[in-house]
């Protein structure tokens, strides 16, 4: 990447409203037209509108487009329905990760995969990287999106990139030793988990010579709790990123770690009140819906991302790109309601993470009549989960029932974690 790319992001995150929107919807009416003539599912959907839109007002007469449409409209391999031409035209196949319903295969032709290194170059921005950094991507490489994206932007930035596939947390703990590797990439999770195997193999990360730890997948890189914990242990930066196998990838941390930036060169963005319809009020809880900009072989128009955000402008300042203190706070149907407040799962790990004592932990949803109940195991060097339940009490308002297991008998994760476990809807079956 040259010195101009990066003067050319800076010039885009910089821009005044007006001309950030004036080249939002140019480049949306490009799209549209690129994509009408052979995109079956937007030609059905888009079917009684007229185009090209002449402003950005016009977009909300537009319809969402909804994960479950895309999966109810896949064909007899599991292709997303909104992929504009033939199959001969792609070279990148990826899949969701399953975490919110039926694995989604999508699908990326050459110019989309260009345009995923392009914007994943913000991220890099954003980590600071350049062609001296020795870059280790700590995930399994397989069908899921995960860091593809990061490998291929990594290289064409001039970085010496180091794959680790299937290699155990301690094979991957030696090449970054053995290799003075610069910059990790992995979930927020997995940093955590590689610094506890670090410890018990008595591996001093901390005066290794990563500087930087990119991550991604889960809530996290931009939880203070949370993200002063990994800085602390390997005594790097932490730089938050968000994306989706669907979409791509469309935000990226600040300087100071409290939230991400959209790609708003990239990506239009638009914030509804949860579970409505209707547009929110900047800085109140909000569903984020993203449109895709240069993506044209598996385009999204208006896509419901069930990621809950809270939105703010900044007319002054370096960066002019929405941003969303806190990064990704929860999603829409993680969001639990107990004796009427809504607590989100990365609200309880970001409280339980100020515990160093606990090693692991897990939480439960269920139903209890028309209530709304959460459980939490922990496994707890000390012991005492009675601490933990008045720390959750004190910062939550409500209590909650907190049990130690033994240690190292709960999951662990390389990639996404799961530590939520929702039994809400099998509760209402068996009730």
């Amino acid at each position: 990447m040259s010195d101009s790319d990066f003067t050319a992001r800076r010039r885009l995150e910089q821009l005044p409203s007006e001309e950030l929107e004036a080249l939002q919807l140019q480049r949306l009416n490009a799209l549209l037209e690129e994509i009408l003539p052979e995109n079956r599912f937007y030609q059905a959907k888009l079917s009684s509108f007229s185009f090209p839109l002449d402003s950005l007002e016009r977009l909300c007469e537009l319809p969402f487009t909804t994960k479950a449409e895309l999966t109810a409209g896949m064909n007899d391999r599991n292709i997303s329905a909104n992929i504009t031409y033939s199959l001969n035209r792609y070279i990148r196949f990826h899949r969701t990760s399953g975490t919110h319903g039926k694995p989604l295969a999508v699908l990326d032709t050459a110019k989309d995969w260009e345009w995923w290194i392009n914007t994943w170059q913000f991220v890099l921005d954003a980590a600071q990287l350049d062609d001296t950094d020795r870059a280790l991507m700590a995930f399994s490489f397989g069908p899921f999106i995960g860091f593809w994206s990061a490998y291929d932007a990594s290289i064409e930035r001039g970085c010496l990139v180091i794959p680790t596939g299937g290699l155990s947390s301690v094979a991957r703990l030696s090449l970054i030793r053995d290799h003075a590797v610069t910059a990790v990439f992995c979930t927020p999770s997995y940093a955590l988990r590689l610094a506890e195997i670090a410890a018990e193999h008595d591996m001093e990360i901390a005066s290794w010579d990563v500087k930087r730890i990119v991550v991604a997948g889960e809530p996290g890189g931009s939880l203070p709790t949370i993200r002063q914990r990994i800085e602390s242990l390997w005594c790097a930066d932490v730089i938050d990123h968000s994306g989706a196998s669907e979409i791509g990838p469309w935000g990226y941390g600040d300087s100071q770690g409290a939230g991400l930036h959209v790609v708003e060169s990239e990506f239009l963005a638009e914030f509804l009140v949860p579970e409505t319809d209707t547009p929110a009020e900047p800085g109140t809880l909000s569903e984020l819906v993203l449109t895709t900009l240069g993506r044209h072989g598996s385009p999204l128009i208006r896509y419901r991302t069930g990621d809950l955000v809270q939105p703010h402008r900044f007319e002054q300042g370096p960066n002019h790109f929405v941003f969303l203190k806190g990064g990704v706070l929860g999603r829409a149907d993680d969001m639990m309601v107990i004796r009427g407040i809504n607590i989100f799962p990365s609200s309880v790990e970001e409280i339980l993470r100020t515990f160093p004592e606990i090693v692991e932990f897990r939480l439960t949803a269920s139903r209890q009549g028309a209530m709304d109940k959460v459980t939490v195991e922990i496994e707890d060097l000390r012991q005492e989960p009675e601490r933990v339940s008045a720390e959750l009490q004190l910062r939550l308002g409500l209590k909650v029932d907190v049990s130690c297991v033994p240690i190292q008998s709960l999951p662990r994760f390389e990639g996404k974690a799961k530590r939520f476990i929702d039994l809400r809807n099998e509760t209402n079956k068996l009730s």
